[in-house]
C-alpha cells in the first residue's frame, strides 16, 4: 500500500503519546498548534509500568484459573467452564503480547520486533478486544437462562452447544480483527526518527468504519445484552423472594448461602450445570433470602460495573476522536485529552484481563476449593520428590561411609609390618 506523499503523523506534538493503534492519513492532522499549557502526560514512563502490572498479574491469574478449568473431571465440563476456559484463554493470548508493548513505549514508540511481530501483536490486541467481550456476553446469556427459565433451556444449554458457540466467537472476533491485522505495519516516522507499529487507514471511510464498529461490536451492543441479562436476574431473585414472604411470613431464611452446596447439588443434575459466581435462585427448594441474596446481587452489579468502567473511558475518548476528525470538536482540551487519555483508558480496558478471572472463577467456592486442592497435590508431589531425594541422598552418604570405613581399614591393615619368629 503506497502511503500519500503529504502524510502527516496523527498525534505529532513535541511530545506525542500514541496508543498502540497509531493512525497514519493526511486527513487527520491536527490543525491548532500543539497546546503547550496543558500537562505533558511521562507515558513512555507511566504506560510500561501499568503494562507491567497487568501482565503479571492477569498471568498468574488467567493460568491458575486455565489449569483448574482445564483439569475439571467430565462432570464439571459444564457450559459456564467452556465459556470460562475460552475466556481466560483469550486473555492469556492477548497478555503474552503486552511485553513487547511496555518495550515499545519505554524505547519512545520505537518498535525493535519486526513487522511480523508488529501484525501478530496488533491482531491478539483487537482479537481480544472482540472475543473477551464475546464470551463475556455468552456467560451472561447463559446465566439468564439458567437462573430465569432453568426448565425451558436444559436443551439449550448443552456443552456441545457451548462448544460450537465457542467456535462461532472465534470466527466473529478473527473477522472483526482482519481489518486491522491487514492494515497495521511498520513505518518510519520522520517526526520521531523511529519506526512504528502503525495502522494505516486508505481513506476516511475506512477510520470511521472500524472505529465505530468497535464501539457498537466491542462495547454498546454488549453492554445492551449484559445489562438486561443482569436486571432480569436481580428482578427474578428478588419477586422469587417477596412471593415466599407473601405465601409463608413464618418461613426463616437461611443464614448465608453455601454455594459449595449448591454447586455440590447441581453437579448431581446434569441437565441444570451450576453457573460460576450467579447461583440458581433455590437451594434446597428455597430462594435466596439475607445475605445470600444480598452476595448474589453484588456479584451481578459487579460484573456489569467492571465491564463498564473498564471500557467505557475508551470508547468514549474513541468517539470524541471521531468528532475531533469530523471537525464537530475542536480545541486544546480536546487534542490534549485524545493525546493523553486514549492511551490510559487503553490501560483501564487492559486491566480487564486480570480482573475477569476474579469475577468469573475465583468468587465460587467451589472453584476456590479445586484450587486449594490443586495447590495441596503439587505440594504432596514436591514433598514426595523432596523426601524421595532425601532418602536417595541419605543411601548414597550411606554407601559412603561404609565404603569409606572399608578402605580407612585396608589402609590400617597396610601399614602394619608382620613380625616374624624370634
Amino acid at each position: 500500500m503506497e502511503v500519500p506523499n503529504d502524510i502527516s503523523v496523527f498525534n505529532s506534538t513535541p511530545s506525542p503519546c500514541f496508543t498502540t493503534e497509531i493512525y497514519l492519513n493526511s486527513s487527520f492532522a491536527p490543525s491548532a498548534p500543539p497546546c503547550t499549557d496543558w500537562p505533558h502526560v511521562p507515558m513512555t514512563t507511566v504506560i510500561p509500568t501499568v503494562y507491567s502490572i497487568i501482565c503479571v498479574l492477569g498471568t498468574l491469574a488467567n493460568t491458575l484459573a486455565v489449569s483448574v478449568l482445564a483439569h475439571a473431571s467430565a462432570s464439571r465440563r459444564t457450559v459456564a467452564n467452556t465459556f470460562m476456559l475460552n475466556l481466560c484463554v483469550s486473555d492469556l493470548l492477548f497478555l503474552l503480547s503486552l511485553p513487547l508493548w511496555a518495550v515499545y513505549y519505554s524505547r519512545g514508540y520505537s518498535w525493535p520486533f519486526g513487522r511480523a511481530a508488529c501484525k501478530i501483536c496488533g491482531a491478539l490486541h483487537n482479537l481480544n478486544l472482540y472475543a473477551s467481550i464475546f464470551f463475556i456476553t455468552a456467560m451472561s446469556m447463559d446465566r439468564y437462562l439458567a437462573i430465569v427459565h432453568p426448565l425451558r433451556s436444559q436443551s439449550a444449554r448443552d456443552p456441545k452447544r457451548a462448544r460450537l458457540t465457542c467456535i462461532l466467537v472465534w470466527v466473529l472476533a478473527c473477522a472483526c480483527s482482519a481489518p486491522t491485522f491487514a492494515l497495521r505495519d511498520t513505518h518510519f516516522l520522520q517526526g520521531l526518527g523511529v519506526e512504528a507499529c502503525v495502522i494505516f487507514y486508505p481513506d476516511r471511510t475506512w477510520f470511521l468504519t472500524l472505529v465505530w464498529m468497535k464501539i457498537l461490536l466491542a462495547f454498546l451492543l454488549p453492554l445492551l445484552v449484559i445489562s438486561c441479562c443482569y436486571c432480569a436476574i436481580g428482578r427474578h431473585l428478588l419477586a422469587d423472594t417477596g412471593l415466599v414472604r407473601m405465601q409463608n411470613p413464618h418461613w426463616q431464611p437461611p443464614n448465608m448461602l453455601s454455594f459449595k452446596s449448591l454447586e455440590s447439588q447441581e453437579s448431581s443434575k446434569p441437565e441444570r450445570p451450576p453457573t460460576p459466581c450467579v447461583s440458581p435462585s433455590y437451594s434446597g427448594g428455597r430462594p435466596l433470602e439475607g445475605r445470600g441474596l444480598e452476595r448474589v446481587l453484588w456479584t451481578v452489579a459487579a460484573v456489569v460495573l467492571a465491564f463498564f468502567f473498564c471500557w467505557f473511558p475508551f470508547h468514549c475518548v474513541a468517539f470524541m476522536d471521531v468528532l475531533k476528525s469530523e471537525d464537530w470538536l475542536d480545541g486544546c482540551w480536546v487534542t490534549w485529552t485524545v493525546q493523553n487519555l486514549t492511551p490510559l483508558t487503553l490501560c483501564l480496558g487492559f486491566s480487564s484481563s486480570a480482573i475477569n478471572p476474579v469475577l468469573y472463577c475465583f468468587i465460587g467456592n467451589h472453584f476456590r476449593g479445586r484450587l486449594g486442592g490443586l495447590c495441596k497435590g503439587l505440594c504432596a508431589c514436591l514433598k514426595a520428590r523432596g523426601e524421595d531425594h532425601r532418602q536417595k541422598r541419605g543411601s548414597f552418604s550411606t554407601r559412603l561411609s561404609s565404603f569409606s570405613r572399608k578402605l580407612s581399614d585396608l589402609k590400617d591393615l597396610a601399614i602394619v609390618e608382620p613380625t616374624g619368629p624370634a
